[in-house]
């Protein structure tokens, strides 16, 4: 019969459809544990590190706010040897805070290259999961569909067949 489909391998479709399946599966988690990891760094970047030196900060001041009233002390009382001992609580209370300056500065700076390198990114990952949470599960739909009415066709030949006399 001329008009007659040749289905060789409705295995292949259902080993396709299966494996499909089994992708699906495994990249929703993949494509969220990669978001969540995005979020939960620029959290720890935007709450925690700035939360920490900017704590830092105000800690450091103060200490170098008693350093100075120290040393002021120590000048006015004539002590030499005590004011030398206080230049250098001052000096060191001095470099501390601009360590915690330059660290808060560090936090700023890769706040925004996070922000700028990130978002182009995490837009293309959503719009991939939309892909596979919609075009994906059509696919599938579709193979299922596929699949059904070749079984059908498959239980129609069988009987066509056999009421013509022709081999199967």
């Amino acid at each position: 019969m001329p008009g007659q489909a040749q289905i060789t391998s409705v295995e292949a479709i259902q080993a396709f459809r299966s494996l499909l399946v089994v992708y699906l599966a495994h990249m929703r988690p993949a494509l969220d544990e990669i978001t969540g990891e995005v979020l939960r760094t620029r959290s720890w970047l935007e709450d925690d590190r700035k939360r920490h030196w900017t704590q830092e900060m105000r800690t450091r001041m103060r200490k170098l706010e008693d350093a100075k009233q120290e040393l002021f002390t120590a000048t006015m009382s004539k002590m030499g040897d005590t004011a030398s001992f206080q230049q250098m609580a001052v000096q060191r209370a001095q470099r501390a805070m601009r360590e915690a300056e330059e660290k808060l500065a560090v936090i700023k700076k890769w706040d925004r290259e996070l922000e700028n390198r990130t978002s182009p990114l995490v837009k293309q990952m959503e719009q991939l999961q939309g892909f596979l949470t919609v075009e994906m599960e059509r696919a599938v739909a579709y193979l299922d569909q596929a699949l059904t009415a070749l079984a059908a066709y498959q239980d129609v030949m069988p009987r066509a067949a056999g009421s013509t006399g022709e081999p199967k």
